[in-house]
């Protein structure tokens, strides 16, 4: 029989069919484009999904028309952000390309290679700025400090700040501060906590801690946050709220959040009631301490803050230094320094309780130190008035190994965004073109066996000993500090920072997570625990 012959059956058949069933051959011409349509629409969707999902073999994810990856980032989005960039990375070799929604801007290469970091910030750093994308999030916040800075105004910046950094007088300056905040606030705090035999929020108190030490380091001033009953500081709170509202932006799309701003209204609405509220406190410093150096007999006496350093200083021009200029370095400095020591030590302070092996060789390392003054002869001050001293604290090698492991595996600053400015390859082969931005991923940077091996996820502080003594890694395999010319300019000082703090606690203290109290990271700048930290205190020697 022929192909024709064949047809005509078949559609003869159809025909009695629907004759049978009532529908007569007017209403068969109907319904034919209606089934065909059907079984067209159908098809297209199956092969367009099919088509999608092999896409997971060469590009890491499913990519779907019009709205690219965003289905498997909304996703990642409701369970853990970090641990699914983690995946798909380690799925991908270390590096996969995130494609957004048609017409957004939430196209980029993610990566964890330590290949691709270095040539990224090392290698080819004038070829990977910040980029606009970037500044443009940032620059209600940050305006042209150094965070978001590149080229020369980052240069200038950067310059100027590393030779206050490793000025003797900067160093005297957050040695004392130190001393001043951890013995005369926060020790009396914690055994206030003790005391009323009631939890604390540990990463709170942290955060406040560091706050004031950093507002005295930038602005020299101090805004008491760190006080019994741990009151609310109207400008730490602007800053707080700020830094959030501006985090948003980075999973907006662009022409949303400007709508949005010009509307005032969401996320955009409380950025800017933020930001007034950080720049009333940050202008009215700015005005008080010119006022204070006018004064022949105030400007005689040595101030070694940032701001006094740089409203002395003069631009390319022989000019004085703006007060919008000044604002923006000191909210930088803020930024920086707020919350990485803070958020670094809750983690710390969490894996310890999870590896009571650590904390006791921590506690042996510092009976060790304290064992040494007596030994030399010296009277040792009681348990509360004991302050360890600079040398002692770069003794502790140990607890420097506990906290860069701790680091490792919850980087203060979990991804970090670069932008292509013309075509590039990195190491892995992978191309970008210019324009691409570049997300590496520190979180997944210490949960890769390719990097630190099988046992890459335990809490290890052995791992960055020799001998007993501290070693370093490559900073584009640990890159918590970042790494080439951005290499973080606070490093010794955050160490120092942390050090001092964590030995002072433990030696008066034990610290205990409350059970049941839930810890997972939070979506911002920092890594944040998103329900703080609550903990329990109880004095060595005495009984649980």
């Amino acid at each position: 029989m022929s192909a024709m012959d064949t047809a005509v059956s078949q559609n003869a058949t159809v025909a009695a069919a629907a004759t049978a069933a009532g529908v007569g051959s007017a209403g068969l011409a109907g319904l034919l484009p209606e089934v065909q349509t059907v079984e067209l629409l159908v098809a297209v969707s199956i092969f367009v999904a099919i088509h999608s999902l092999r896409q997971r073999r060469t590009q890491g994810l499913p990519t779907w028309p019009l709205v690219g990856m965003l289905p498997s980032l909304l996703l990642g989005l409701r369970s853990d952000m970090y641990e699914w960039i983690t995946g798909v990375l380690k799925a991908r070799g270390g590096t996969f390309t995130f494609r957004g929604p048609w017409l957004t801007n939430l196209h980029c290469v993610v990566t964890a290679d330590p290949r691709n970091l270095e040539h990224l910030l090392k290698t080819r750093f004038g070829s990977f700025p910040k980029g606009p994308y970037f500044r443009e999030n940032m620059r209600d916040l940050l305006g042209d400090g150094i965070f978001g800075a590149d080229d020369e105004v980052w240069r200038r910046q950067r310059k100027a700040a590393s030779l206050e950094f490793h000025s003797a007088e900067f160093r005297a300056l957050t040695a004392s501060s130190l001393v001043e905040l951890v013995h005369r606030r926060l020790l009396p705090v914690l055994a206030g906590a003790e005391a009323a035999a009631g939890a604390v929020d540990l990463q709170d108190v942290l955060l406040r801690l560091t706050f004031d030490n950093v507002c005295m380091i930038a602005f020299g001033v101090d805004p008491g946050c760190l006080r019994p009953g741990l009151p609310e500081i109207p400008f730490a709170r602007a800053f707080e709220d700020a830094t959030e509202a501006t985090t948003v932006r980075f999973v907006t799309p662009t022409a949303l959040w400007r709508a949005m701003r010009a509307l005032g209204v969401g996320h955009e609405r409380v950025l800017r009631r933020s930001l007034a509220g950080v720049d009333e406190f940050a202008y009215d410093v700015i005005r008080r301490r010119k006022e204070e150096l006018a004064d022949a007999a105030a400007a005689a006496g040595r101030r070694s803050d940032l701001l006094t350093v740089f409203t002395r200083m003069r631009d390319e021009d022989g000019r004085p230094y703006t007060d919008k200029f000044l604002r923006d370095i000191c909210v930088n400095f803020i930024l920086a320094g707020r919350d990485t020591s803070s958020v670094a030590l809750a983690w710390f302070f969490w894996l310890l309780g999870k590896n009571p092996g650590v904390e006791a060789k921590i506690l042996e390392e510092v009976e060790g130190i304290v064992a040494a003054r007596k030994g030399a002869g010296e009277v040792v001050e009681e348990e509360e008035e004991l302050v360890f001293r600079p040398e002692e604290v770069k003794r502790m090698e140990y607890l420097h190994a506990a906290l860069s492991e701790a680091l490792r595996l919850y980087p203060s600053v979990p991804v970090d965004h670069k932008e292509v400015v013309e075509d590039e390859v990195f190491p892995d082969g992978t191309v970008l073109k210019k324009g691409t931005k570049v997300i590496y991923a520190m979180y997944s940077m210490g949960r890769m066996e390719s990097i630190w091996g099988d046992d890459c996820r335990e809490y290890k502080p052995e791992r960055w000993l020799r001998d007993g003594r501290f070693v370093g890694e490559s900073a584009y395999k640990f890159t918590a500090f970042n790494g080439g010319p951005r290499l973080c300019l606070g490093k010794d000082f955050a160490y120092y920072q942390m050090k001092f703090t964590a030995a002072s606690i433990l030696r008066r203290y034990r610290v205990r997570v409350v059970e049941g109290h839930p810890v997972a990271p939070k979506m911002a700048l920092t890594m944040y625990m998103k329900h703080g930290l609550k903990v329990t205190l109880t004095k060595r020697g005495k009984a649980n």
